[in-house]
């Protein structure tokens, strides 16, 4: 549902990354739809479709500043470059970063590399926002600072997020729903306290159970 974030939960392997790609459009689905706000997808080039995808190794270009990595998408939608600059600032302002705004990717930590790739992501006003494992680089505790972060942003925003993880912790903070998925097929899906209840079968509850 529009505004929601999703969490996609699975073991290493088990197609979590795979069925991004495919909403992405970075691979072709065999069979099926993809259907966003009641249009089907499947068979739009990946800059056509109204999605953007934060990675895991956040993919920005170390060779442009941070203003110049989070308004990159925008000259695609012929927006002109004063007028991107002023929305770049904008958009760093959101995540704290507007003081960085002329450093170099280099100069700053991994946590403020995650918020330039975040912004960059949302200031194309994607219709679904894809994110692919995008915490695992950091430590522990910025994991969790990083986190809330992204859960303020979703809910102060209402943007419709597809969140992969393979951490149960995170799946229970931070979805709405939580979509479990084992061996490329979807288990159970579910608002937290109910998947984590009431698991469909042994292998949701396994999963879910060491985080009680």
């Amino acid at each position: 549902p529009k505004g929601e974030l999703l969490c996609l939960l699975g073991a290493s392997g088990c197609g979590k990354t795979t069925t991004l790609k495919m909403i992405s459009g970075f691979l072709k689905a065999d069979k099926g739809q993809i259907l966003i706000d009641g249009h089907d997808i499947t068979e739009l080039d990946p800059e056509k479709r109204p999605v953007s995808t934060v990675f895991q190794s956040y993919a920005l270009f170390p060779h442009m500043t941070v203003l110049e990595n989070v308004i990159y998408g925008l000259k695609f939608q012929g927006i002109k470059k004063k007028k991107a600059r002023e929305m770049g600032m904008e958009y760093l302002k959101i995540v704290d970063m507007e003081e960085y705004a002329g450093f170099s990717i280099g100069e700053i930590s991994g946590g403020q590399q995650q918020r330039v790739a975040l912004v960059r992501s949302l200031i194309t006003k994607p219709k679904v926002l894809l994110l692919d494992e995008p915490l695992s680089n950091l430590d522990a505790k910025l994991r969790v600072k990083m986190r809330e972060e992204i859960r303020e942003i979703q809910k102060k925003y209402e943007i419709t997020m597809v969140f992969v993880t393979h951490d149960q912790e995170e799946a229970m903070v931070l979805g709405d729903k939580i979509a479990i998925m084992d061996q490329g097929k979807l288990v159970q899906i579910g608002r937290p306290e109910e998947v984590y209840l009431h698991p469909q079968n042994d292998f949701a509850r396994d999963f879910l159970g060491i985080s009680n």
